[in-house]
């Protein structure tokens, strides 16, 4: 199986790395690969895609997205949406079609009481524009500071809907 996992946050103790990485430990080793630096892309311009001679960090980036059966995103909340680094990896990724009809899982966490909802309903809603297969039902991981130690996702309850969601993230890949 392979899945690309993409975090929405830069931050070294990110809430929502630590959740890629405890959804890493979940599955099978090497079936959840994280997208190893969103922070290499350059900004997105619509007249770069155009010219059809891309940077090599973004031929990279859509070789990583094509070739995976599934996508895990976790982002962040910021200023009621997601952040600019994920925003420009989706910018990337919409012309060139890698996420059409692929399965994606979105999830957030978020120390908030309503667990980054407003970031994950906006990148949802960007990719169904780009035509992704993204599950019916994300996560929200509302007041995650005090679901995660050392950096990974500990809270039972919240394992169990992590571990559920993958599960179904798993199963649309492989009817793909």
């Amino acid at each position: 199986m392979n899945i690309l996992a993409l975090c929405g946050s830069l931050r070294e103790r990110s809430l929502n790395g630590a959740v890629l990485r405890t959804a890493a430990e979940l599955c099978a080793p090497g079936a959840v690969r994280r997208e190893p630096g969103l922070d290499r892309l350059p900004f997105f311009r619509q007249d770069v895609e155009e010219s059809g001679v891309l940077p090599p960090e973004v031929e990279e980036f859509r070789e990583r997205a094509g070739a995976a059966q599934g996508v895990l995103i976790a982002t962040p909340e910021y200023a009621r949406g997601t952040s600019g680094v994920l925003k420009n990896a989706l910018e990337w990724l919409v012309g060139g079609g890698r996420l059409y009809a692929k399965p994606v899982a979105v999830v957030s966490a978020s120390p908030s009481a309503l667990g980054g909802d407003r970031a994950q309903a906006w990148v949802r809603e960007t990719l169904t524009m780009m035509g992704a297969d993204v599950l019916p039902d994300g996560l929200l991981i509302p007041q995650a500071t005090a679901k995660i130690t050392d950096g990974r996702l500990t809270d039972e309850p919240t394992l169990k809907e992590l571990d559920a969601l993958l599960q179904r993230l798993l199963a649309a890949a492989l009817t793909k």
